[in-house]
């Protein structure tokens, strides 16, 4: 197994915990968080006492997890990156995408990305929570600030984001082809993105966030279908 700690040499404690971390990575990617601390140390070639030497209970060695998986991937230099008015918005969002995606299009990120929302791991709405907050939120304000289109809610910020996660998911968890190298898709997904936010409403004009009804005017109803079940709303890509 990948991630195994036999090594021939005795290990320091720091080391020691870093591969069992590396191997728990491996695992739940296979298995999901229903795999077992036993059948993991097995795997890894240690005993369960000593695992349990390392890490008090299952849920500590997940929390290890989440921040070398996804924490851990995260650049801190992002927020900066996009707030940098020195860069023209288009190429501030390209580079980031860019960037994000060589950093979470793995076989061990999305799966255990996947694995995790369907568990009902709390891991998820964290690590969402933070990309939101720190990723998505600056980004629609460089948006809006730009001058040239609409502000966009967060909802249509999430939509984008899904839209490019979307393609580690199609590789990834559905072993689907997709292009090798995704900057062209970035650049197409962002250029229609922003295409369809439309100008900025005229001064004096109220105006809502695109993405949602016109402030002070209510929505127009949309006819639903007279027949079958409504969907439920699918979990938001990473």
């Amino acid at each position: 197994m990948e991630g195994s700690l036999r090594t021939g040499r005795r290990l320091d404690p720091a080391e020691r915990r870093d591969r069992i971390v590396a191997a728990a990575v491996c695992y739940f990617a296979e298995v999901g968080f229903g795999g077992t601390t036993r059948d993991l140390a097995q795997r890894a070639g240690i005993t369960q006492a000593l695992l349990y030497r390392y890490f008090a209970s299952k849920d500590e060695l997940a929390e290890a997890v989440y921040e070398h998986v996804f924490l851990g991937r995260l650049q801190p230099h992002w927020p900066a990156l996009l707030r940098d008015r020195a860069q023209p918005l288009e190429a501030r969002m390209i580079r980031f995408y860019r960037e994000y995606t060589a950093a979470i299009f793995t076989y061990e990120w999305m799966r255990i990305f996947m694995w995790a929302g369907l568990a009902g791991e709390r891991l998820n709405r964290r690590y969402l929570g933070h990309v939101g907050e720190r990723l998505l939120a600056p980004m629609a304000e460089e948006i809006a600030a730009d001058g040239r289109f609409r502000a966009p809610d967060i909802e249509a910020m999430w939509a984008l984001h899904g839209g490019i996660v979307y393609l580690g998911i199609r590789r990834f968890i559905y072993q689907l082809p997709t292009p090798e190298d995704v900057g062209p898709v970035i650049e197409r997904s962002i250029a229609r993105f922003l295409a369809g936010l439309g100008p900025p409403s005229p001064a004096g004009e109220a105006s809502s966030p695109a993405g949602s009804s016109r402030a002070g005017s209510p929505a127009r109803a949309r006819p639903r279908p007279s027949a079958g079940p409504r969907r439920r709303s699918a979990s938001r890509p990473g």
